[in-house]
């Protein structure tokens, strides 16, 4: 696969790159669009093959048998993760926010809180606040130029209204991949507290070199409360055909969800179990792997540039293609540090604030674009900063 190869997006409908300029008012036709989290390649092979097929087929009808498809998924998280789960524990959603939105729903009841650690991947909140639930914000803490979760200012945090945790994992925006020690102590918290925990772990396949992600599913002992979210989605790049798993082993957690799903009258969409059958396979795994080396080179490349500009500061990311970029070292206000981006250098990049507590410093950049492209905004950060040179 030659992730070098250009594809231009403009004008395919395509947010990432088609609202740019009115969201961030970065020119259409010469900015960078480093905001939305898809990346700029082309989907696997085996994956537009079975699109093809599908097109060459030419009946687009109800979906049947998916014993395949859950096979598929069975497959890959045994392979890839080591986490052998049943396939009849799995439930099709319309992407992850969709599935986690019908965790809230299924979950937790008008009032209570759903806990956060933040900052967080925004669209969390966002759902919480609109079904009329509390968003509980745990901040964490920056230790090591990291993220670490200060339990013991949780533990005093907690009221009792609280009823559910979404946990990021690998954390986005800040790209950690969490320690087995971490992910026990967010275990043993949400038992402390009673908190159905809603493992979110779509960036899963998306580890750097030297890093393992360790699913949730494994640590032991929270089977009673544990909800487990993967997609191929992010993974693949095939965002837009709005699929994902929600993954319950426990009986009483599973009931909820299903009734939830069945009075809601939610039901996966065709293409999305065909792409994402198709790309759990041998040949979507080879084209991972190709694709995490690539990622990894373009990280290596930013992240240079960006810690060699004075006042600026990439956090060590070990999963995601997400760079999350502090701007306390040079001393200006959001609003110019952000104008410098945005206006100077003619880059769109997601604004701190969104993720909640502890990113007001901070700007989200995508670099999962051809590396030439990566090139000209590490140029473009240099110039627009080059005063602080």
């Amino acid at each position: 696969m030659n992730f070098d190869t250009p594809i231009d997006r403009r004008g395919t409908h395509c947010v990432k790159w088609d609202a740019m300029e009115k969201l961030y008012d970065v020119p259409g036709d010469t900015g960078i669009p480093m905001w939305v989290a898809d990346m700029d390649f082309a989907a696997a092979p085996v994956i537009r093959q079975a699109v093809q097929d599908m097109a060459d087929h030419g009946v687009f009808g109800y979906f049947g048998d998916d014993s395949k498809y859950r096979a598929a998924i069975q497959w890959w998280m045994k392979e890839r993760h080591g986490w052998d789960l049943d396939p009849a524990h799995i439930f099709t959603t319309h992407g992850l926010v969709n599935g986690a939105a019908m965790c809230v729903d299924a979950f937790t009841a008008p009032g209570e809180g759903v806990v956060l650690f933040t900052p967080v991947y925004h669209a969390f909140a966002r759902v919480i606040e609109a079904a009329d639930r509390k968003v509980v914000e745990c901040e964490m803490v920056q230790e090591n130029g990291r993220y670490r979760m200060d339990f013991e200012a949780y533990d005093a945090q907690m009221t009792g209204t609280e009823k559910m945790l979404i946990l990021c994992s690998p954390h986005n925006p800040g790209g950690c991949v969490w320690s087995r020690e971490e992910l026990q102590a967010v275990a043993d918290f949400a038992k402390r507290h009673d908190l159905v925990l809603v493992s979110d772990e779509i960036h899963h396949d998306l580890v750097m070199p030297g890093h393992t992600h360790t699913p949730m599913s494994l640590i032991g002992g929270i089977e009673d409360r544990l909800v487990m979210m993967t997609a191929t989605t992010k993974t693949f790049n095939i965002a837009g055909c709005h699929s994902g798993n929600v993954i319950i082993a426990d009986p009483g957690l599973r009931a909820k969800f299903g009734a939830r799903m069945a009075a809601l009258g939610l039901s996966a969409n065709s293409f999305g179990l065909f792409m994402a059958t198709a790309a759990y396979s041998p040949e979507g795994a080879a084209w991972v792997d190709e694709l995490i080396t690539y990622l990894d080179g373009n990280r290596r490349l930013f992240d240079e540039a960006v810690n060699a500009i004075p006042g600026l500061a990439s956090m060590p990311l070990g999963a995601t293609y997400l760079a999350w970029v502090d701007f306390t070292g040079t001393g200006m206000t959001r609003e110019e540090f952000t104008n410098r981006v945005e206006q100077g250098a003619g880059i769109a990049a997601n604004h701190g604030p969104t993720f909640g507590t502890g990113g007001e410093t901070f700007l989200r950049f995508n670099f999962a674009t051809p590396r030439a492209r990566v090139q000209e905004a590490c140029e473009r950060l240099a110039e627009a900063f080059k005063d602080l040179q």
